[in-house]
């Protein structure tokens, strides 16, 4: 359903370390962006009954029932460049994507 990268899971848990609790990381699907959607990620100590719970490499991913659709086979990635690093997402259902690479559509 989820994959990610070493890079990601790297990232993830020197992110989640700083929270000094345990937390879960939230991947969401919202209205906006150039393409139409785009990808919202938290941390989150709660979960709701709408939640889909994944274990992807040690890293527990929560992910409400209706965004499943949006983020089948999605590969979650994380690099640094010259701007700095950042989280790559990498969806095999997207029609489109804007320049940025943080919005879609479907």
């Amino acid at each position: 359903m989820i994959h990610l990268t070493q890079a990601a899971v790297g990232e993830v848990e020197r992110l989640r370390l700083k929270q000094k609790t345990n937390v879960f990381l939230r991947l969401a699907v919202k209205n906006g962006g150039c393409s139409g959607w785009f990808y919202d990620m938290s941390f989150d100590k709660a979960i709701r009954d709408s939640d889909r719970i994944f274990d992807c490499s040690g890293i527990q991913i929560v992910v409400e029932e209706h965004n499943l659709d949006y983020i089948y086979g999605l590969t979650l990635d994380y690099s640094e460049d010259l701007m700095g690093g950042g989280f790559r997402f990498h969806n095999p259902s997207a029609i489109a994507t804007c320049g940025c690479g943080n919005s879609f559509a479907i």
